[in-house]
């Protein structure tokens, strides 16, 4: 059995671990089990740790915006534990539904939306190699995953036997498909240039120097990145694009009538998507896990601990990179979700036909201009330059770097050598 370090994934890290009366181990649909279970704890807790973190931040943000102090008393000076002290207050209240509700779906609907938040985190990669499931089309998996949300919006506000929160809900459910059309165009945009929809691989491609980010791809990419960041605030319901309530009304819009724990859910999953929606950006447009400072480099050729147990080929400067990585790329992604707090108790709300118009008469043709403009970039490019990037010495996006052992056995294929299982024969 291989080390935990050494294993290309967890599933193959616990095939074939010793298990009591088992005679050959763990079997490999036992192991998938278990390495599925594990990425969901792991996910789990990331997705429940970072709403907290972002409800005590928007509070002293708001406070210092609004020239107050926030949260200063739970937890120390700073207030950190005030979040926690209102969740454990939240799960202490009782559930209470209204007797017009449609009960069965009413309770049913908080757990569609945070679920539909959760379910996007599983093919988030957070680094190079630490994501629990790699698709060759996660860009768009995600961005399905995260549309499902509008299902618990709309099924809380039918079921809530109120019509404040059924108007709610259609406008909520209203903002967020409409917002999803520019969004995707934008991805689109840089996706084009590296030519793959995997997360991954388009995290990996930006390794090196900040200029390799894509959002200095071209002027494109650029303008893609400012656009997405407007559409994706609205998508995940922040102000200034928070229509749940109209200005008329002394309600909170679709979750009017939820209490308690039913009501916390709603939020968790708001502030899960705004990291999600951030930590696509910067997978996308900002260089992923990489810092851009090229320190990557040398932690990449360091040795260290390499016991017998170990495979030769295993550096701990490898693991050490995507602990780094996702350490980079969840400050990353705050710094984001920072600014849409910022944006919130900054600029005023806008009216739901103002909101409406943003999308469909402004967004909606200008992501559509970006993507025609990021497909016929590399043909000017190729007519004006004879190549496809501005700089001689920018390594082309449109392909992938392969890894040393690939790499070895296409040169060799290439060469008329076949390959099997390790050993050589001509195919000649």
């Amino acid at each position: 059995m291989q080390a935990l370090f050494a294993a290309a994934t967890l599933q193959e890290f616990l095939t074939g671990m010793p298990v009591p009366g088992v005679k050959d181990g763990l079997s490999p649909g036992w192991a998938l089990a278990l390495a599925a279970g594990i990425h969901a704890a792991l996910l789990f807790s990331l997705f429940g740790l970072l709403p907290l973190i972002y409800i005590w931040l928007e509070r002293k943000v708001a406070g210092r915006i609004q020239d107050r102090l926030g949260p200063t008393r739970v937890g120390g000076r700073f207030g950190w534990l005030q979040t926690l002290a209102d969740g454990v207050k939240l799960i202490q209240k009782e559930d209470l539904a209204p007797g017009a509700a449609d009960r069965w779906v009413f309770q049913v609907a908080p757990y569609l939306a945070i679920v539909a938040s959760f379910a996007a985190f599983m093919v988030l990669p957070f680094s190079d190699t630490w994501v629990a499931v790699s698709l060759d089309a996660s860009v768009f998996v995600i961005l399905a995953l995260m549309s499902l949300e509008v299902l618990g919006i709309i099924l809380a506000g039918y079921s809530s036997g109120s019509k404040w929160a059924l108007f709610g809900a259609m406008r909520e459910a209203a903002q967020m498909v409409s917002y999803e059309i520019p969004m995707a165009l934008c991805l689109l945009v840089p996706l084009v240039a590296v030519g793959t929809l995997n997360l991954t691989e388009i995290g990996a491609l930006q390794a090196g120097p900040v200029s390799s980010w894509l959002i200095f791809h071209d002027p494109f990419c650029f303008i893609a990145f400012f656009t997405y960041f407007t559409v994706a605030t609205a998508s995940v319901k922040r102000a200034p694009f928070d229509l749940a309530e109209a200005e008329s009304e002394l309600v909170a819009g679709f979750h009017t009538e939820y209490s308690g724990l039913r009501w916390s859910f709603f939020f968790m999953a708001e502030y899960a998507s705004m990291f999600a929606v951030s930590a696509i950006a910067v997978i996308v447009f900002l260089g992923g896990w990489h810092t851009g400072l090229m320190v990557e480099e040398g932690l990449s050729g360091f040795k260290g601990w390499n016991p017998n147990f170990l495979v030769k080929d295993f550096t701990l400067g490898n693991y050490l990179l995507n602990v780094m990585g996702a350490k980079v790329l969840i400050l990353k992604a705050s710094l984001l979700v920072l600014v849409q707090i910022w944006v919130r108790w900054t600029l005023p709300r806008l009216r739901i036909d103002q909101v409406m118009t943003t999308c469909l008469k402004y967004l909606v043709p200008i992501s559509c201009v970006l993507f025609l403009g990021a497909v016929l970039w590399p043909l000017l490019l190729m007519t004006t330059l004879k190549r496809t990037t501005i700089m001689e010495d920018m390594p082309s996006m449109g392909q992938l770097s392969l890894p040393p052992a690939t790499a070895a056995v296409e040169s060799e294929e290439m060469r008329g050598v076949h390959v099997v299982d390790g050993s050589k024969e001509s195919v000649r």
